[in-house]
């Protein structure tokens, strides 16, 4: 742990300069979707502790990542149950995108005969932590699994809840 919200824990500026001094090779590493490297790289700024992006691996990026690792294909899309991290690291590897917290202020129509629409094209439902997670985004996300062939699953975390205060835990 380096930082707890946005203080940075004692002894983290020291510990991190004797491990580079003595030629260690430093990996930052989190579960957190939320940002992309380069957001968590003006974080470290933030805090003062100079951390290079090509240290940091974020689950938004291993998202993109994976997906370039499988050659996903370019004339797909990706549908996003998340933030801006997710958003970013998708873009910055050329892929495209629909959803995110764009999704978040729509609803879906509990009546009869309501049919909702999906996106063919897309080829991948990638889900992180999402503050503005509804029905809409679980029954979007649900009809590209389930309607379009072949459409990837990509979870970038498998936490069973969060810490988004110090007073309790989040689902």
């Amino acid at each position: 742990v380096i930082w707890k919200g946005d203080s940075l824990i004692d002894g983290v500026p020291e510990t991190l300069d004797m491990l580079r001094s003595r030629g260690k090779r430093l990996v930052f590493v989190t579960n957190n979707s939320t940002k992309s490297r380069k957001q968590y790289g003006k974080k470290f700024e933030t805090l003062g502790l100079s951390v290079s992006e090509e240290e940091i691996f974020a689950s938004s990026f291993a998202a993109a990542a994976y997906l370039k690792s499988i050659n996903f294909p370019k004339d797909k899309k990706v549908y996003v149950i998340g933030e801006d991290g997710i958003l970013k690291e998708l873009e910055l590897a050329g892929f495209e995108y629909l959803g995110g917290p764009e999704d978040g202020g729509k609803k879906i129509e509990l009546k009869p005969g309501f049919l909702m629409e999906h996106d063919e094209n897309v080829g991948a439902v990638v889900v992180g932590f999402d503050r503005y997670f509804n029905y809409y985004k679980i029954q979007y996300g649900t009809l590209c699994i389930r309607e379009n062939p072949g459409c990837l699953f990509i979870a970038t975390n498998r936490d069973a809840v969060t810490h988004l205060t110090d007073a309790q835990e989040w689902a």
